[in-house]
């Protein structure tokens, strides 16, 4: 049996510490699961500038983390028999494309590896209307294909989320939110995570800070397209944590992260639980899609069915990844992974935002490296 000894986790504790210690972040989180057992759940830092102690139960907000769970959802239904992964998004979704247009062409399959040729659109950048579920709807209605559907992997930074989300509605009667607290947060005993905050809940999530050039390790040049601190400022606004984003505002722990990868990397299962059967995991999984140059990120890019897959160079998995490897990241240092041949859960999650990405994978890399390296010591 894998396992971490005690001189292992004083390591792990000690790069966690100097993260924090040299201001990478106000707060962080870190929890792995070896073998279904939770092993290291470690927090430290602060909620925000001037805020209270970080726990092990700080809800924070993992942006893309999301879009993992959501997947799942379909995938349950999926597994069910209530679609497939070939079947055209207009099967299950009339009004989404035109009889006979290119875009009535996408499947199912296509939404969850980010070559729907959908990545992007104005409907991005109206942080207003994200609340409204019907405008959500009427958006996805009315985008165009910008790459040939099937052909270029591009991200689809929000685009993912609504139509994955309107997908499970339209299949399952429930809005996406309440499917997936369900059937994947609730069985898993996820207690803290949610997507998006219900109204009687209070704001507790954690504060989000924006790290600008003065703060940074080394010129951005490319980033976000708007600041750090401008992200960080849209992000927490209570409006945003209480509307629903599949792909973006899912809110939790780094301990149910990690224990969402464990059963994943068990095949589906956990304490008797079971999320997916093995073999629906193993499809989810495995990589569908692979550029040199996404059209959305510019770099190169693995895509599972609602999962990115590791052994590229510099990912966040690690130095030592293999393509096996499955998880996901959100902006700022947070980001999760499964690992089936080791059966590992891992989650790392923080409360702050630079521009450049190499930061990021940076900091999360090396932890990913330094759990690896201990399990396979």
């Amino acid at each position: 049996m894998t396992t971490l000894t005690e001189s292992d986790r004083e390591q792990l504790r000690a790069e966690f510490d100097r993260q924090l210690a040299v201001g990478l972040h106000h707060g962080a989180q870190l929890a792995v699961y070896v073998d279904g057992e939770l092993v290291v759940n470690f927090a430290g830092g602060e909620t925000g500038p001037d805020g209270d102690a970080t726990t092990t139960d700080t809800r924070h907000l993992v942006f893309s983390c999301t879009k993992p769970y959501a997947g799942v959802g379909l995938h349950q239904l999926i597994e069910q028999g209530e679609a497939a992964y070939d079947d055209r998004v207009v099967d299950h979704w009339p009004e989404f494309a035109d009889a006979g247009s290119r875009k009535a062409e996408i499947t199912i399959r296509q939404v969850l590896s980010h070559t729907a040729g959908i990545p992007y659109g104005e409907f991005d950048d109206e942080a207003e209307k994200w609340g409204d579920w019907d405008a959500v709807v009427r958006a996805m209605e009315e985008i165009e294909p910008v790459f040939e559907p099937g052909e270029q992997p591009a991200y689809h930074t929000f685009n993912y989320g609504w139509v994955v989300g309107e997908l499970i509605r339209r299949i399952s009667g429930q809005h996406v939110d309440d499917y997936v607290e369900e059937h994947v947060f609730d069985p898993l005993g996820m207690d803290r995570t949610s997507i998006g905050l219900a109204d009687d809940e209070a704001d507790d999530v954690a504060t989000l800070s924006g790290f600008e050039l003065f703060d940074r390790c080394r010129d951005p040049g490319e980033g976000l397209g708007i600041s750090a601190s401008e992200s960080a400022a849209a992000f927490n606004e209570e409006a945003v944590h209480r509307a629903v984003i599949p792909a973006g505002n899912g809110i939790g722990t780094a301990k149910d992260m990690a224990r969402f990868y464990a059963c994943l990397a068990n095949g589906g299962e956990l304490d008797g639980t079971r999320l997916l059967e093995a073999e629906t995991v193993d499809e989810a999984t495995r990589t569908h899609a692979e550029t040199e140059s996404d059209g959305t990120l510019s770099r190169p890019a693995r895509y599972a069915l609602g999962f990115w897959t590791g052994g590229l160079a510099n990912d966040m998995f690690g130095s030592y990844s293999r393509e096996r490897m499955f998880g996901h990241a959100g902006l700022g240092s947070i980001f999760g992974w499964g690992d089936p041949e080791l059966n590992v859960g891992f989650a790392y999650v923080t409360n702050g935002i630079r521009e450049e990405s190499w930061e990021h994978a940076a900091r999360v890399s090396g932890l990913s490296d330094a759990v690896r390296l201990a399990l396979l010591d």
